[in-house]
């Protein structure tokens, strides 16, 4: 359980939901709090917030207005359309575009003001190669890669580009990053190895401002905070490290309309595969909400296997056989009939069930969790 307080269970007067059979919550002042919490970690570095991939699948447009109303003023991105459409909404934020500068797309970042990440040779080339012909030194970023083998400047590139005369007149360096592999691992050794080999390849070029933690950086402690940190996952309520209870409000809350309670006998089964055979007389609460709502089908629980638990207030109400695309089946059989009659609302993200806990029981992370969330349930956003 995150450290957010219980919610009730009812979602709330907005309006009329009598056509409604899933409703996501997304709790804009838990996102607000929660930018509050990281800023407070890392001062006196700068935080800022990453908003790509549609703020994590929670909404880009009302995610980065609040963070803007609470005080953030830089942010990143993972595509140029991303930037573009952050652009549209924070004409003023500084937007970095962390999968780099593509072939002919500088133009477009000039355009829109924008600061590519750039993550090789030929990309620090291209770049400077456009403020050149523009006659203006444009910001942007360099990416170090220190171990990760994803994206950022090899030690090849670095050597190539590091020694040619003038070339950091020409571009406005604003920010020199890197990326930890293992961050959510508080105790892996790879952290103190990034980060040492991050402080040498730095000090390769002009001084600007540093930036290696995300969200689970950030709770390594101030040696990895630098000049600006950049947290994702946490903003949305995720846990970013392995180890114990996370420290962040829970934002998303998914809730699932009961449409039908059944009786069923001993060794009857239940859902495709007749997977889970039951073993004992069973209330069964049948629910409107799959795969197709973000429920992955590894939440199902065949014959002596645990998946999914739901909530009714406080009762748990475990899920029964596979996840299907519109319908799960959880047991009822314990909850008092106060809590579960048809048309109930059961709580399957939140409070009770984190996006953490979910992606455990998945075998998956938070990030998948939060980004999996499908379009068709209603959503709300509250505490804006």
């Amino acid at each position: 359980m995150s450290g957010a307080a219980a919610r009730p269970q009812n979602p709330g007067p907005a309006g009329n939901d009598t056509h409604q059979t899933a409703i996501l919550t997304i709790d804009l002042g838990a996102l607000a709090q929660n930018y509050r919490d990281l800023r407070e970690r890392a001062r006196p570095a700068e935080c800022a917030a990453v908003v790509k991939a549609d703020a994590y699948g929670l909404g880009m447009a009302q995610a980065a207005a609040v963070l803007w109303r609470t005080g953030c003023r830089t942010y990143f991105v993972a595509t140029i359309g991303e930037a573009i459409d952050l652009r549209t909404l924070l004409p003023e934020a500084k937007i970095y575009v962390l999968n780099g500068l593509m072939a002919g797309t500088a133009a477009a970042f000039h355009a829109y003001n924008l600061r590519p990440v750039l993550n090789s040779a030929r990309e620090v080339r291209e770049w400077a190669g456009y403020c050149t012909h523009v006659r203006e030194a444009l910001p942007c970023a360099v990416h170090l890669d220190t171990g990760m083998n994803r994206l950022g400047l090899s030690a090849a590139d670095i050597d190539e580009i590091i020694s040619i005369a003038d070339l950091w007149q020409t571009v406005a360096l604003s920010l020199v990053v890197s990326h930890l592999a293992c961050a959510d691992d508080c105790a892996h050794a790879k952290n103190a190895q990034q980060r040492a080999r991050f402080d040498v390849l730095r000090a390769m070029f002009p001084d600007a401002p540093a930036s290696l933690a995300n969200s689970a950086g950030i709770l390594l402690g101030r040696d990895y905070h630098y000049d600006l940190v950049r947290p994702g996952v946490a903003l949305y309520g995720g846990h970013p490290q392995r180890q114990g209870e996370s420290p962040f409000r829970s934002v998303v809350h998914l809730m699932g309309r009961i449409l039908q309670i059944r009786d069923a006998e001993i060794g009857e089964t239940v859902g495709y595969g007749a997977t889970r055979t039951l073993d004992r007389p069973t209330r069964i609460a049948v629910v409107s909400a799959g795969y197709a709502d973000g429920l992955f089908r590894a939440l199902s629980a065949g014959d002596g296997e645990t998946g999914l638990t739901g909530y009714l207030g406080p009762y748990p109400a475990p899920i029964l056989g596979r996840v299907s695309m519109d319908l799960i089946s959880v047991d009822v059989t314990d909850v008092p009939e106060a809590f579960c009659q048809r048309g109930a609302w059961v709580e399957l993200l939140g409070p009770n069930v984190s996006a953490h806990a979910m992606a455990a029981q998945a075998g998956t992370i938070d990030y998948e969790v939060l980004t999996s969330l499908g379009n068709r349930a209603s959503r709300r956003y509250i505490g804006s």
